[in-house]
């Protein structure tokens, strides 16, 4: 009995101290979002080349043989320098022979200025006939029109003896070499390829489903496979009218940035992005909507957590997909302009839940 006593006393005075546990439940915080309105942005991805933005081949204009070749494959050249000479002895030979058909035409040309003068101030006096005044005069205006053709001539030999010597049209690099000494070469066969130092540009063939949807001075995203990780921007330049291949226009890429791993003849992948039409068939305004704000429903259906204000809960509603792009989502029903949703964590929240907005301001990590 006195055990039981001592017992139930401990009991009583146990339940006089003990403090009531009040338990609240917990509000969940959610990232969250304002959703705004956009054009249906698709998504399009071609394959090109990189080229060049200035390359060209060079030639002699004249021929002859190759005496010297300056420049190897892969060297740097400055404009006006020299790349390439042919032997100058028949171009010489020509030039010489051209003054001194020159100096011949202007020796008959003053004999022929003398009689002409002399004949003019006689047939004046009466002491020659009209029809030999006119036969000294023709004749001075024909030895006038040979000094016109042997000048020719000259200016001719100087030009060909100045062609004999090729010259880099700008600065650049050889990218191609082929000719060596000794060899005999035409008139406008290829000499040598110069690629000009202002960047890269990228050639692609579009076809013409999208050719329409382009525009000048448009930026784009480009890609290269060897060049892993290197997301470039690049600004349309030209757009083809005519198509080539398999109905498709070239359009011309200029790269706004430049790498020093680039180089001509790589391959390139180009994002075109453009507004179009949804998997659905719609067209217009959509809701644009982080990836992560979507939760999968049963029959491929998609919904989302939008906001509450008044109530402070989420309600989940659904919504239509019609594209996807760069992690955004793109719909055409299911959400309005302003809107709040819920862009992380979804799987994790329930309709009518009551939730409590991050602070969007605050910096967080994982």
């Amino acid at each position: 009995m006195r055990i039981l006593l001592t017992i139930l006393l401990a009991s009583v005075l146990l339940g006089c101290n003990e403090q009531a546990v009040v338990t609240e439940k917990a509000i969940r915080p959610i990232a969250w979002s304002k959703v705004s309105e956009t054009n249906l942005k698709q998504l399009r991805t071609l394959s090109g080349v990189v080229a060049p933005v200035e390359a060209t081949n060079l030639s002699f204009e004249v021929i002859g043989k190759v005496e010297t070749v300056e420049v190897q494959l892969g060297e740097i050249v400055i404009a006006g320098q020299v790349l390439a000479q042919l032997n100058h002895r028949s171009f010489d030979l020509s030039l010489q022979s051209a003054q001194a058909q020159l100096d011949k035409a202007n020796a008959a040309m003053a004999e022929a200025k003398n009689t002409f003068e002399r004949y003019d101030k006689l047939v004046k006096q009466g002491l020659v006939s009209q029809s030999g005044f006119d036969n000294a005069k023709a004749t001075y205006d024909s030895n006038k029109s040979a000094v016109g053709v042997a000048q020719a001539q000259v200016d001719i030999a100087n030009k060909n003896l100045q062609d004999s010597t090729l010259l880099a049209p700008y600065d650049g690099v050889i990218t191609k070499r082929l000719i060596e000494p000794s060899q005999q070469i035409g008139a406008g066969q290829a000499a040598f390829e110069v690629e000009g130092n202002h960047g890269f540009e990228i050639e692609v063939l579009v076809p013409e489903t999208l050719i329409q949807e382009l525009k000048q001075d448009t930026f784009l995203a480009i890609r290269f496979p060897v060049l892993t990780g290197v997301t470039m921007q690049g600004r349309i330049n030209e757009i083809g009218t005519r198509a080539q291949s398999a109905n498709a226009f070239p359009v011309t890429v200029i790269l706004a940035e430049t790498n020093n791993k680039l180089r001509a003849g790589m391959t390139a992948e180009v994002d075109f992005v453009f507004d179009g039409i949804g998997r659905t068939g719609y067209k217009g305004k959509t809701i644009a909507v982080p990836m992560t704000a979507l939760r999968a429903g049963l029959d491929q259906k998609s919904y989302v957590f939008v906001y509450d204000i008044e109530a402070s809960v989420v309600r989940l509603r659904q919504v239509q997909t019609e594209n996807i792009l760069n992690n955004l989502v793109y719909l055409s029903s299911g959400l309005s302009d302003g809107e709040i949703i819920a862009t992380a964590g979804v799987a994790f929240l329930r309709d009518g839940q009551q939730v409590t907005l991050l602070d969007n301001s605050t910096q967080r990590f994982n």
